[in-house]
């Protein structure tokens, strides 16, 4: 048995559970921008979704992603039910942590990125559908795009892809499903009379996001190094760059700099500077704050209307477009110089990296978007995908659950006393 070190497992312990925090965080973010009569069911989106991924990571999930490799495409069966996975470190993945640590690290990521996708479907999926849909995304999309990228003898690991803490695997596949689920499931009734509820509830959301995407980043250095606290210096750069270039934006072109906008832009830079967090310096982070600030309020506020979309609450306009430009920034601004065992990009003379991780994406969105296809045609051969009409109107918290947020429901109109 190769020898602990408590410093580093006590560190990664202390980064499990702050990742752990991120989808509870991710509840309030996205349940305060919905109408109050879905803010319990976009709620149990999340909360749900670290109930079935738990249980799904334990009897099959973590062996898919990180067993022994199988033609660089998933994992294979030797970690089956955590066989094998105990106090003694894996040397493949982390030499100086307890393996189970190592899986614990690893569920948190895998958690949060089906509970992303529920902000492209907020407020007309049928709850039976999402279980369905979550454990079959969670298995057919997550799990192979985590080996490929992070797994020992991963295709896109052995390619030379650099994805430090999940720009392909969590922010890119779950945008890019998000946004292929908005298309199939169609649009919101009433769009014109949708307003968030409660943007406290969703600035709160925020700054748990942006507390716990520390052990999201740092954490990815499986150590305390320099490494680590690279990652975490870059990490609060590009969420404060990101943050302050969309409220700029927004304030040119709407005039007004708004509590959802800066938050938004956070969010959007915590995403874009994820894949690069150990790999990059902190001024190439204030540049990747600043571009995925910008880029995402533009996604947002202008491409989402130009195509006609409903994902309801921007899991593409931040997730898939955030995660895009930090792949490709991570091709333009990584160095050797802060993480040897990465790579330099083009800044730093090496045309090549860019091409890898353009490679990677484009890899990442054809897969995601073709199985996230076939998994919802699977889903309506046996049930429905959407809520119907008058469900919808109702509000999902009565007509899926039987509760309401915030007191009890009066009904005006088919819309709901409740539903503004």
């Amino acid at each position: 048995m190769q020898e602990l070190s408590i410093g580093d497992s006590s560190y990664l312990f202390t980064c499990t559970v702050l990742v752990m925090l991120m989808t509870p965080g991710l509840a309030l973010f996205y349940s305060g921008m919905v109408r109050s009569k879905n803010v319990l069911s976009t709620t149990m989106h999340s909360y749900v979704t670290m109930g079935i991924v738990s249980i799904q990571w334990i009897l099959i999930g973590y062996t898919l992603a990180f067993g022994g490799d199988y033609a660089g495409i998933i994992g294979g069966l030797n970690f089956l039910g955590l066989k094998g996975v105990g106090i003694a470190p894996n040397a493949d993945y982390a030499a100086t942590i307890p393996h189970s640590l190592f899986m614990m690290f690893q569920l948190m990521f895998a958690i949060i990125a089906p509970a992303l996708i529920s902000g492209a479907y907020a407020e007309r999926f049928k709850f039976s559908a999402f279980l369905l849909f979550t454990l079959l995304w969670t298995t057919l999309v997550y799990d192979p795009v985590a080996h490929w990228v992070w797994g020992v003898g991963g295709w896109l690991r052995n390619l030379g892809a650099l994805d430090f803490a999940g720009g392909n695997v969590v922010h890119i596949s779950s945008g890019v499903s998000g946004l292929v689920v908005a298309l199939v499931v169609g649009k919101r009734k009433s769009l014109r009379s949708i307003r968030p509820h409660n943007l406290p509830l969703t600035m709160l959301g925020v700054g748990l996001l942006w507390f716990g995407w520390f052990g999201f980043n740092a954490g990815s250095a499986l150590a305390l190094n320099d490494v680590a606290m690279n990652a975490f210096i870059t990490t609060n750069t590009a969420a404060a760059a990101a943050g302050l270039s969309w409220m700029f934006a927004e304030w040119i072109v709407s005039k007004k700099p708004t509590a959802l906008g800066f938050g938004s832009g956070v969010v959007a830079g915590l995403v874009a500077i994820t894949p690069a967090a150990g790999f990059v310096t902190p001024v190439s982070a204030i540049w990747i704050g600043l571009g995925g600030g910008v880029i995402c309020y533009f996604s947002v506020n202008f491409m989402k209307k130009k195509f006609g979309y409903d994902d309801a609450l921007d899991a593409f306009g931040c997730h898939g477009i955030g995660g895009t430009w930090g792949a490709i920034a991570t091709g333009l601004f990584a160095t050797k110089a802060v993480n040897s065992a990465g790579a330099d990009g083009l800044f730093y003379g090496n045309p090549h990296q860019l091409l890898v991780q353009i490679i990677s994406i484009g890899a990442t969105y054809i897969y995601a978007i073709v199985a996230t296809f076939v998994i919802l045609m699977a889903i309506k051969l046996v049930m429905k995908l959407r809520a119907t009409n008058e469900e919808e109107a109702l509000g999902l918290d009565v007509s899926q659950h039987g509760e309401t947020g915030y007191g009890q429901l009066t009904l005006e109109g088919s819309e709901g006393g409740m539903g503004v």
